[in-house]
């Protein structure tokens, strides 16, 4: 997790209301997404709850990250000559930001990432350079120290977490007293910005939860500040809640739907009779790679 708590600590409620009309304002035309009730939906649910539905999936470039890069970019020059490292989502927000603002930009990608992304960040005029996992921050480095690249975070930057928080703003418009919010980890970036905006707002009493895969590292000094629990679901879980939502019309991504396979597999506790709101993060995948997750 690097120093996003450090980051988060830093945090006020002006900054990220200048943030969040900073992201409003965007020129990149960041979308206001639609939060739906499940019960307009024809996904099934066994607990007796007000559950809405934050539908990121349907955010320009496909995810959430373009929120922080939003203010990211807004904060620095334009023209800039820039770097950064992401396997898909962040690389695609930074892309189409480097593009607009006339920028430089360079995604280090893990080659693991599938190609099919790299083609689509090289569309919007940025060079990808694919280099095994363990080797990122070596190269940030050196493009950074031989070719006086600024590197941009895609995770661990006090900008990009202001820029997500505005999600936050966006939920306490259409349900200003949520009893629970249930949001994917990822890097933390998103569940920093979210749990700032909304516990800041005044919401003492809302329960956050993050959801990770099992397996994945848990911001612990995070969770002490804004969230209630760290909870896991499997592989299987997570494959199962990407064919559901397809069936429902949705098409979410697997890091994605990890809120909704949190709650869809019982995960959050003593959420009936609550309002809740479960953050559906990304829908960016591939036809390649959906087919591998529906029944």
């Amino acid at each position: 997790m690097g120093d996003v708590t450090m980051s988060v600590k830093s945090i006020t409620l002006d900054l990220l209301r200048d943030a969040r009309e900073t992201v409003r304002t965007s020129p990149l035309r960041v979308i206001n997404t639609p939060m739906i009730p499940w019960c307009q939906t024809t996904l099934p649910l066994n607990i007796p709850c007000n559950i809405h539905i934050k539908l990121e999936n349907m955010q320009r470039t496909g995810s959430f990250k373009i929120r922080g890069v939003a203010n990211q970019f807004a904060r620095r020059p334009k023209g800039g000559n820039f770097v950064t490292m992401s396997a898909g989502n962040y690389g695609k927000s930074f892309a189409y930001a480097s593009k607009h603002y006339g920028s430089k930009g360079k995604v280090l990608m893990p080659e693991t990432a599938p190609i099919s992304r790299a083609t689509l960040i090289q569309s919007f005029g940025c060079d990808v350079e694919r280099v095994p996992m363990t080797c990122l921050m070596n190269v940030v480095n050196r493009c950074v120290q031989e070719s006086n690249m600024t590197f941009l975070h895609p995770y661990d930057d006090s900008d990009l977490i202001a820029g997500h928080a505005s999600l936050g703003f966006e939920v306490l418009e259409l349900m200003p007293q949520p009893d629970v919010v249930v949001i994917c980890c990822g890097g933390g970036g998103l569940l920093a910005g979210v749990a700032a905006a909304i516990k800041l707002s005044g919401c003492e009493k809302t329960r956050i939860y993050g959801v990770e895969p099992e397996g994945g590292t848990l911001p612990y000094e995070l969770c002490q500040r804004y969230v209630q629990d760290i909870v896991l679901v499997n592989d299987e879980e997570i494959k199962a809640a990407v064919s559901t939502l397809y069936g429902a019309g949705l098409l979410v991504e697997p890091s994605g739907c990890a809120a909704f396979a949190a709650i869809a597999n019982d995960r959050i506790p003593d959420i009936a009779g609550r309002n809740v709101v479960v953050i559906l993060s990304g829908g960016n995948i591939g036809q390649d790679e959906l087919t591998n997750f529906l029944d």
